[in-house]
């Protein structure tokens, strides 16, 4: 599965648009009282695993529509009252060549 912010692959052809696709994914963040060098680890480490899941999630929504690549993917990271990262994934399912 090739997955790209751009909207086309280099040294492909896209054959079919099959339709958007999405992955979302949320985390808690455990409560941290003072800002040190592994607090900040420990969030981008939760930011990380939020943004895994909702790759897997795009991936698999992806290969419903017998995908075999992304195109146009956009990231969208948001925080909710300091205590949940929500990372919403998108682009444009298609089949290449």
């Amino acid at each position: 599965m090739i997955l790209t912010t751009t909207n086309n692959i280099e040294g492909h052809k896209i054959e079919n648009y099959l339709g958007i696709v999405t992955g979302v994914s949320s985390n808690l963040k455990r409560s941290f009282s003072f800002k040190t060098e592994r607090n900040m680890e420990l969030i981008a480490d939760v930011i990380n695993k939020a943004k895994e899941e909702a790759f897997q999630q795009l991936r698999d929504n992806a290969i419903k529509l017998k995908a075999n690549a992304v195109v146009g993917i956009t990231l969208d990271l948001e925080s909710e009252s300091g205590a949940y990262f929500f990372v919403s994934i998108t682009g444009t399912a298609v089949k290449v060549v």
